[in-house]
């Protein structure tokens, strides 16, 4: 009863009409922000966070995590019928789903999505409902050395395991940490980095940062890319799948669900790796792999599942280490801290109404989903025609406004301007924000328990190694770190031998 009990509340506490109202409006915009392509989770998240001031932490956070897996299926729609990811989590449906709406099957490629969807989001749930309170246990045992150590591997696990540069990544990662350290010294209460500027003496605040490059950045960035027509949206008939789509899916939806529930815990990881991920297994696993980017429904389902599925997963270290996965966990985590409430093992003991009340509302909000997901199609295409030279400015000027009241504050609108300035050149020039939003709030927590550690331990740095948990964290930091190098060292002399072999043999020709 110890553990059913609090589980039960959290239905209670989702059952709630404002919090019930809350999962539905969060679904509902976020199926909306995937179709629209470009605006992502983390943009509108970020540009929505001064709607969670005045409600509640647990029916803010209930709207916010709805965003985020609600717009992992809203991706799918104009995958589909326009070609076009409305998600980055949704690129690889591009390959067959579009294939399939031209051969007339856009229903059977929607439905399947759908289901699978469903199906990856519930696996994720129950495996978040029941693995959560376990990690929360063993990381109980965490001090100040293991957190050090959690939070340099959660840093270095964004830069490697995430697509894109990995130098770039790091790059932007350290940008992230000096960010962090502006304002006074929490130990000695010395300013730095504050140029006698007032304003940076209590730091920067992290929602400036999260709404000028993932709000007026993707804006700036998306309406330069933008310039292209899009093509005429393809008719959808036939909604649900067959008996024999269905049949051909299943084995595809049941390893995207496993896959992604997996990669969606790991830093760096989530629906985008997860998505990939699952349409390489498909496609390696399949008897005829010349059948994918031909209209293979597998190649539809694994994706589709698994990226639900990571979105889902991805909030057990977020809600249980105070550790976020990937940018739009980073964004959720500083509305936690806005609110009050601190991520972390005791969340589940000391917060039971909002950790419980947060994970059974995703319950309720795949149900919603799988309801809404086919009927509102044709809403969304409908939307799909508005110009974004028209919903640009309107969205650039909801995030000043919301910029401006929430405190009131000129310096925090400028502070918008020149990250959103700083978040366009970073996409221009093949820079992810994600990392430098993930290294700025694990920076505090970086300091923070290095220095501490550095007091337990007396200035010993080999204590850190010395305790069991933060010396295999730490292991496994410098295993991540040195593997790129020592497969490129394995590589070099893959291809020297191969050279060598191929030189021997002609000698004896």
């Amino acid at each position: 009863m110890d553990f059913f009990g609090p589980v039960l509340d959290g239905f209670g506490v989702v059952l709630d009409p404002t919090n019930l109202l809350y999962c539905l409006l969060g679904v509902a915009i976020g199926m909306l922000i995937g179709v629209l392509p470009g605006l992502g989770p983390a943009a509108t998240i970020a540009i929505l966070l001064p709607m969670t001031y005045g409600v509640e932490p647990v029916t803010a956070i209930i709207m916010l995590a709805g965003i985020f897996y609600g717009a992992q299926y809203g991706g799918t729609i104009t995958s589909v019928l326009l070609r076009i990811p409305g998600e980055a989590s949704s690129v690889v449906t591009v390959f067959d789903g579009y294939v399939l709406a031209k051969q007339g099957r856009a229903g059977t490629a929607l439905g399947i999505a759908a289901i699978g969807s469903f199906i990856g989001g519930t696996v994720g749930i129950i495996g978040l409902t029941f693995l959560a309170p376990l990690v929360a246990g063993f990381a109980l045992d965490f001090g100040p050395p293991e957190y050090t150590a959690l939070a340099l591997l959660g840093i270095l696990l964004v830069a490697t395991i995430s697509g894109g540069s990995k130098i770039k990544a790091l790059i932007a990662a350290a940008f992230g940490l000096f960010l962090a350290t502006v304002g006074r010294d929490i130990f000695t209460g010395a300013e730095r980095f504050t140029f006698g500027n007032l304003s940076l003496a209590d730091g920067i605040d992290f929602v400036p940062i999260a709404m000028g490059l993932f709000g007026v950045g993707e804006i700036l960035y998306n309406l330069e890319e933008r310039h292209r027509a899009a093509a005429a949206p393809v008719a959808v008939a036939n909604v649900w799948p067959s008996r024999k789509d269905l049949k051909q899916a299943s084995g595809a939806i049941g390893r995207g669900s496993v896959l992604g529930f997996f990669l969606g815990i790991l830093p760096g990881g989530g629906a985008t790796i997860a998505s990939l991920a699952a349409y390489a297994v498909e496609k390696k696993r399949a008897k005829d792999p010349s059948r994918f980017g031909k209209g293979a429904i597998e190649g539809v389902a694994g994706p589709e599942t698994a990226n639900n599925a990571a979105a889902t997963s991805s909030f057990i270290p977020l809600l249980t280490l105070g550790i976020p996965a990937n940018a739009t966990m980073a964004i959720i985590f500083g509305a936690l801290l806005i609110q009050g409430v601190t991520p972390g093992p005791q969340l589940i003991t000391e917060q039971p109404e909002l950790f419980w009340g947060v994970v059974n509302s995703m319950y309720i909000g795949n149900i919603l989903l799988l309801i809404m997901s086919i009927p509102l199609v044709g809403l969304f295409v409908k939307i799909l025609r508005i110009r974004a030279a028209i919903l640009a400015p309107i969205t650039a000027l909801i995030t000043m406004l919301g910029a401006y009241t929430i405190r009131n504050s000129m310096f925090d609108v400028m502070l918008v301007v020149l990250f959103g300035a700083l978040g366009y050149l970073m996409k221009k020039f093949g820079f992810e924000p994600g990392p430098l939003v993930l290294a700025f709030v694990l920076g505090s927590l970086l300091e923070s328990s290095l220095r501490r550690s550095l007091l337990v331990l007396e200035g010993d740095a080999t204590g850190f190694f010395t305790r069991p948990i933060s010396g295999t964290l730490l292991v496994i930091f410098v295993i991540v770190a040195v593997w790129p190098m020592i497969k490129t060292v394995i590589d070099k002399r893959k291809k020297a031998n191969a050279l060598l072999s191929e030189t021997k043999v002609k000698e004896k020709v």
